[in-house]
Order: structure tokens, then sequence, then C-alpha cells
């Protein structure tokens, strides 16, 4: 297993109970599994909670922000691989860079949108300390996606909107998905696909998410 490995309770055997836990609880796709079993989450938060990395749970990542629990992040990126693999991906909002390096280890591009400075600072530095290149990070706000990079074949929003964002939609390729929270007191995911003929939106899973605010800081 690549990757640096701790020891305790941020060793790879615990990560590997974290990974059957999320087994157990039906996440079913094994490439993500797989991605979560390589990827050292608690090189991720704050070493003063590192111990806690591997509960399925939120944690707290500075700013206000969260890193979401691990079967949030296994069934967002589930429901992104749902149907296929896609090439290109569009992350919205990196914090500490976690579920960023998920997707890298999966598809061959991810474009990352964070609108907070020193969290995409750290996301940055976390991705390159595990040697991970294959992202592309941007200081800015989330509604306006990141134009210059798309069409998408996905788009992951990791913070919940009042509504789907025009932008990201037509950001999309035809055939592309969005996997979004929507909402504010009751919050379900949202997975959006482009045909042909326009958009398709399903209503998934109640989640809980941090807002989705305009501007950057």
């Amino acid at each position: 297993m690549s990757g640096p490995a701790g020891i305790g309770m941020t060793s790879d055997r615990t990560r590997g109970r974290m990974v059957e836990a999320l087994r157990k609880g039906g996440i079913r796709d094994e490439r993500v599994l797989a991605a979560m079993l390589e990827i050292p989450r608690h090189l991720f938060v704050e070493a003063g909670i590192a111990s806690r990395a591997y509960e399925d749970t939120p944690l707290p990542i500075g700013h206000g922000q969260t890193i979401s629990s691990p079967t949030i992040v296994a069934l967002m990126t589930q429901l992104l691989l749902e149907k296929s693999l896609p090439a290109k991906v569009l992350e919205i909002g990196t914090g500490c860079g976690y579920q960023t390096a998920v997707l890298a280890k999966l598809v061959k591009e991810v474009y990352t949108l964070e609108r907070i400075a020193p969290l995409m600072d750290k996301a940055r530095r976390n991705l390159r300390d595990l040697r991970v290149y294959n992202v592309r990070f941007k200081h800015a706000d989330g509604h306006r996606g990141y134009p210059e990079g798309g069409p998408y074949d996905g788009i992951l929003c990791a913070a919940t909107a009042s509504h789907v964002p025009a932008a990201l939609k037509e950001q999309l390729a035809v055939g592309g998905r969005l996997v979004i929270p929507v909402g504010t007191d009751d919050q379900r995911l949202h997975v959006i696909e482009r045909t042909a003929a326009g958009f398709t939106e399903d209503k998934r899973e109640p989640v809980r998410f941090v807002p989705l605010l305009p501007g950057i800081a």
C-alpha cells in the first residue's frame, strides 16, 4: 500500500476497519473503497484530533468548515461514478483536500475550487505531500464553477446550496453528472444528469453540509 503509514489509531489496520464499516453500511463501489483504503485520512486533520480521523463523523478543519464523514465522502463519490467513470471532474469546496485526494485516485483530471484561501493552501500542501499531481486548484466562488476547465464529466459539490447553480449545470458535459446537496433545514443529495435533451434531477439521501457561500475569503 502506498502513502504514509501511521501508528496506533492512524495505522493501515485502522483504515481497513473504516473501509469494512463503509462496506457493511452499504457502499458497494470497490473502486471507491480501494481509494479510501489507500489515502491516510489522519493527515488531513489537525494532529490533536488525528486519533478521531477514522470515526464516521465530520471533523472541524478550521474557518468554520469540516471534513465530511467517511460515509458521506464514499456515498457522494459512489453516486458520481454510478453510471460511468468520469475522466474530468470538478469539485466545489476543496476544504482540507481529502475528498479531492479520493477523486484524484479515481479519475484522470480533478479541478477543485475553494473560496477560503488558507484552506486551499492547506489542501495544496496535503496533496503535494502525498504526491498527488493531477489536481488543479482555484481560489474562487463555487457558485460560478470553473468554466475555463470545462466541460466536466462529473461535478461534486461539498456544500449545500439553496438551489442548483445554473453555472454548474452548464459546465456539465452531455452525459455528465452533478452531485450536490440542496436545501437549508431539509438537505438532500441531488443527482443532476445532462442529456442531449436537457437535464434530469433525482433526489437522494438526506445529508447535513455547511452552506455554499458566495464570494471569496
